[in-house]
Order: structure tokens, then C-alpha cells, then sequence
């Protein structure tokens, strides 16, 4: 579940307002360390902002791109899930929409944010607990 990453990372979502600018979106990234961050006003989401949207703003608008709005140039159509989706059906929405980053949504307040790393890292965890147990199994029935 999308709960147990938010557990172990805890839920502290950096986020930036459509009317800052690319380059203040950038320090925010490298201040806290993230790859994306959640566009909001007051309280909604507007959208998301990710290293690879500035990348292309600055590659396409050059220089002019450090203070160009970030509401130019982020996705608008945000895909969120909610805590108590699956790592399942994570992966599909990050696959079947192209995007890395997911915004957590509880009644629509955003309660976090998890990446395709965290949900790759708590799927190889998961995955090495199965493997244990079977040979735990396996050693026992002998």
C-alpha cells in the first residue's frame, strides 16, 4: 500500500506556487533534495513541476526560462492516489500516464508524495521478504 511508503518516508511534501518562478523552483528542489514538487494554490493542486519540465523549459526558452512563471510550464493534469492504493496500481498509473511522481490524496487534502524509486525500493523489499520466506520453507521441509 501507497501507506507504507508514506510511513517510512514520512509525508512532507514540498510544494511551489504557479506564479514563482522556474529558477525559485529549481532552489526549492535543490534545497530539499526532491525531483518534483506539487504546484498548489491554498490548498488545491494545480499541478506538478519536475527536474525534467525545467530541463526542457531551459532547452527550448534558454535563459528567459529561469524567469519564466512555473505555471508555463507545468503539467496540469495531475494523477494522484489516495493511501490506500496498492504499489500495484502506482505502477500502472505512473506507466499508462508516463510520469514519475504521484501526489497522496485523502478527501482531497495532499497528504504526501511518493516516487517511482520509493515505490520500486518498497517493491524489491517486498520482493526479498517473499524470498526469505520460501526459503525458510523450503529449508524447514527438508
Amino acid at each position: 500500500m501507497i501507506q507504507n511508503i508514506l510511513d517510512r518516508k514520512g509525508s512532507e511534501v514540498v510544494t511551489v506556487r504557479a506564479t514563482d518562478t522556474i529558477k525559485a523552483a529549481a532552489d526549492k528542489m535543490r534545497e530539499h533534495g526532491v525531483a518534483a514538487l506539487v504546484v498548489t494554490s491554498g490548498d488545491t493542486i494545480k499541478g506538478l513541476i519536475s527536474e525534467r519540465d525545467i530541463v526542457l523549459a531551459v532547452s527550448q526558452l534558454g535563459q528567459a526560462a529561469l524567469i519564466t512563471t512555473v505555471a508555463m510550464i507545468m503539467t496540469h493534469s495531475v494523477v494522484t492516489v489516495t493511501p490506500s492504493d496498492s504499489l500495484r496500481h502506482a505502477m500502472q498509473l505512473m506507466t499508462s500516464h508516463r510520469v514519475r511522481h504521484l501526489p497522496v490524496v485523502v478527501d482531497g487534502d495532499l497528504v504526501g508524495i511518493v516516487s517511482i524509486g520509493d515505490v520500486v525500493k518498497l517493491r524489491l523489499e517486498d520482493l526479498e521478504t517473499e524470498t526469505n520466506v520460501l526459503r525458510e520453507v523450503r529449508i524447514a521441509t527438508r
